[in-house]
């Protein structure tokens, strides 16, 4: 029965706040959901530079009960569907018919615009007691989302066959449902994990049960060995969606959830960001378009070197939106690629930080 007042934003806490500091809370409250009420009406227009250029903008969502708050604040669809948290706290994991129901709920409230659901992608931060993943030295580096569901068919197949289904509705309405691959690392891993796709489709031929015959896939840019053979990757799927959050604790060896390392575990590294630059790179010379769902997305201050680095499409967390889009609508494309190409020449985080905050101050 505790009465406890929180700042997000500054990360503080107030146990038993005195009437004086409510007041003070209440009148912060009311200005910040005025600002968030601004800043939804705002993010319904397009990401489009001065000269014309389109950036996709969606949001990353851990439900269906996400879609609608993604979709107030300007989302153009869906660039990720955190499937893990249909697997989180409860005793088993959810059959075929529970996560179709939440797939295809989904769909229906994103309507035209496009969802993308990330396959299962537990271990590492992410443990699920009933799935024994077992104890590892390193689970980062261990078995976790795609390594665990190319042995665990029990799981896998039940998740392929809903998200194959999830692309028609049970009226028969083709809805824009895409599947991604998580912590793909080589190309027989995707190989694998198509090879089982395919598997799940033969089943619901067979079975007279309708799905999305030609369902895009793509996968996740996580892992530095994919950056090395993206060219390799590219010919095999619709696109790319990099994840910052394990590209940079990966390039960089820093276990992001150390904060005695913290200084490492950052998007803004030098060596992160020309990851970024060589898979667009790849992507775009095979014809397919790349994207990014980890948390670097979200962050304004790096959507101009986001665009001139040649992202097609950013996901974030749906508040984040407004900001982002109004920072695509400041610069001209020709000026998001020159900030990209002085920050490539940069030789540190702090240094590429500060280059992109003088930009938004002058």
């Amino acid at each position: 029965g505790q009465r406890v007042a929180v700042d997000g934003d500054a990360g503080a806490l107030w146990p038993q706040p005195d009437e004086a500091q409510l007041a003070d809370f209440n009148a912060r409250r009311a200005a910040w959901l005025a600002d968030q009420r601004r800043a939804q009406a705002a993010g319904q227009a397009a990401a489009v530079t001065r000269d014309g250029h389109a950036i996709e903008i969606a949001a990353n969502i851990g439900g269906p009960h996400d879609v609608g708050p993604a979709l107030a604040y300007g989302a153009e669809g869906v660039g990720l569907f955190r499937t893990e948290f249909l697997f989180m706290d409860r005793p088993a994991a959810p059959s075929e018919a529970e996560q179709l129901a939440a797939y295809r709920q989904a769909a229906r409230l994103v309507g035209d615009r496009p969802l993308i659901i990330r396959t299962l992608d537990v271990g590492g931060d992410k443990p699920l007691p009933y799935l024994d993943l077992g104890q590892e030295a390193n689970p980062f580096l261990g078995w976790r989302a795609i390594r665990f569901c190319l042995v665990r068919p029990d799981i896998f197949m039940p998740q392929l066959r809903a998200i194959l289904r999830a692309g028609v509705d049970e009226d028969g309405t083709r809805r824009n449902v895409q599947i991604m691959f998580p912590m793909i690392g080589a190309p027989d891993e995707l190989r694998a994990a198509r090879a089982m796709l395919e598997r799940a489709a033969d089943e619901l031929r067979a079975e007279g049960l309708p799905f999305a015959e030609d369902m895009a896939v793509g996968i996740m840019i996580e892992v530095p060995s994919a950056v090395a053979v993206a060219d390799l990757l590219a010919r095999e799927v619709d696109f790319f969606s990099i994840g910052t959050n394990d590209l940079t604790q990966y390039v960089m060896a820093a276990d992001r959830g150390n904060a005695r390392v913290a200084g490492l575990a950052d998007a803004f590294q030098p060596a992160v960001l020309r990851l970024v630059r060589d898979a667009a790179v790849a992507a775009h010379a095979a014809g397919i378009w790349i994207g990014m769902c980890g948390e670097l997305a979200g962050n304004p201050l790096a959507t101009p070197l986001l665009l001139g680095l040649g992202l097609d499409e950013l996901s974030m967390s749906a508040p984040a939106i407004p900001a982002v889009k109004a920072a695509v609508r400041e610069m001209t494309l020709d000026e998001a690629r020159r900030i990209a190409g002085a920050v490539l020449a940069l030789d540190s985080a702090e240094a590429v930080r500060g280059y992109l905050s003088r930009l938004g101050s002058e």
